[in-house]
């Protein structure tokens, strides 16, 4: 090992970042407005507050403001798990016989498993401030339905989650885990909801997508006094939050003097990625420096790659707003053999800005070969993955084998968003050979974007 740089670089609690960054102040090209589905006009902050808190619409909506200091409250919850470790992976570049240097920034150690508790706290702590009762939201893989009962029990409040049925009966035991929390879990999509019993009726006996999922929480915090929804990925607030994840990152780089070529990063709704590269993508805004940026999507759910930059409502029944974004259309349904929370149908407003700009770029994997990833780096760095950081861990392996090919001493850096204690159905699959990769076809996407709404 070199001795230069430690296995595992840890910050201290004075290095902690105090504010969160709004990549949007550095952007040019803002990101498209948030639309009102009826009137096609910009939303304004009283449109959303029925929906979202008000001190998050604010967030949601400034695209000036460069910094938010983080709340002392939420500042010595962080505290509890982060900083976070970026670990020097040696042994997996000595088991690829790559000159590349490789890092990861794991997110992993807190309870929840996951980088969703940098923005479920945040979420839950704005909800308390406003005197709510409490919140609702959707989950994929249940690691942001986690977080969220984590941070909602610790401020007292009631957290009401719908969980992609595919996933809830999947994943028993991160259900359980929300309830240890006080959460109730539900479904989706469920008979409970207005919204949810009509897709039933259009889908029968299907397996369900965050989209629905939203549309259902949405539902229910609008005819629950008291409540509000709260969204764990997507939205410019999440991405707000989660450049802690970033700032830490590019604070114990630069502590030893090293500078990334490749940040690479999974991309599902865009809240770990775009927390990532939050500060390099800054600087790569100023002018200051330059980096490769890469995000890595399913294969069987392409937003990014396959998907149309166009107006599309972020949820399934259409109840939310209309987003600008990669889109593969809001009805869009993953195979239920799709592993992971990478189900979501289209990607963060911010993120399909940069991409449309080409400031970054995209890739898309199957997902035996994510799994295949997953299990050699976890051989190797001891670390078993969740899936959807695999899909970095693929890409990042994928880069590391091109510089030995070349010869070339590159420095990767991917985010590592969590473990994958509870996606054991999915690894089972993959050791019995029942993984299969479904990808969709030109024809079944081309029927999705028929289907986008008519703005402008």
């Amino acid at each position: 090992m070199a001795q230069n740089v430690p296995y595992k670089i840890y910050l201290n609690e004075s290095e902690l970042p105090k504010q969160w960054y709004n990549l949007r102040a550095d952007m040019k090209n803002k990101p498209a407005p948030l639309l009102n589905p009826g009137t096609g006009k910009p939303m304004k902050a009283e449109e959303l507050e029925p929906v979202f808190c008000s001190e998050l619409v604010k967030q949601e909506l400034d695209n000036d403001t460069r910094f938010f200091d983080i709340p002392e409250e939420i500042f010595n919850f962080y505290k509890m798990y982060r900083p976070s470790p970026l670990v020097r992976a040696y042994f997996l570049e000595e088991k690829l016989g790559t000159p590349a240097k490789i890092y990861y920034k794991f997110e992993g150690n807190n309870t929840s498993g996951s980088h969703k508790l940098n923005s479920a706290i945040a979420q839950a702590y704005y909800a308390k401030k406003q005197g709510l009762k409490g919140v609702t939201t959707e989950t994929g893989a249940g690691q942001w339905g986690t977080a969220l009962s984590m941070a909602c029990s610790f401020f007292d409040l009631d957290c009401k989650v719908f969980m992609v049925k595919v996933s809830y009966e999947q994943k028993p035991f991160r259900r359980e885990v929300m309830r240890t929390y006080g959460a109730s879990v539900t479904p989706s999509p469920s008979t409970e909801t207005e919204v949810g019993r009509k897709i039933l009726e259009a889908h029968p006996g299907t397996t369900g997508s965050l989209g629905c999922a939203i549309s259902e929480a949405v539902e229910v915090a609008v005819k629950s006094e008291g409540y509000r929804y709260v969204l764990g990925s997507v939205l410019n607030q999440v991405l707000l939050h989660q450049s802690v994840i970033g700032l830490e990152t590019k604070t114990a780089l630069d502590k030893y003097g090293i500078k990334p070529d490749i940040i690479i990063g999974c991309a599902g709704g865009g809240s770990n990625l775009g927390g990532l590269i939050a500060p390099f993508m800054g600087e790569k805004l100023r002018g200051e420096a330059d980096y490769r940026i890469i995000a890595v999507e399913p294969a069987s759910c392409p937003s990014f790659t396959r998907g149309v930059y166009a107006y599309d409502f972020c949820d399934t029944g259409m109840v939310c707003p209309l987003a600008k974004m990669y889109t593969l259309g809001s009805d869009f349904i993953p195979s239920a053999n799709h592993a992971g929370g990478l189900r979501y149908h289209g990607m963060s407003s911010i993120l399909s800005q940069l991409y449309d700009d080409g400031l970054m770029e995209a890739t898309s994997v199957k997902q035996t070969d994510v799994f295949e990833a997953a299990e050699l780096f976890a051989r190797v760095e001891g670390i078993l993955p969740a899936p959807e950081s695999s899909h970095a861990i693929r890409v990042a392996i994928d880069e590391a084998l091109k510089c030995k090919e070349t010869g070339e001493e590159k420095t990767i850096v991917f985010g590592l968003t969590g473990t994958g204690y509870f996606d054991m159905v999915a690894y089972e699959k993959f050791h019995d050979g029942q993984m299969s990769d479904y990808i969709p076809t030109d024809d079944e996407l081309a029927a999705y974007r028929a289907r986008l709404p008519k703005i402008g």
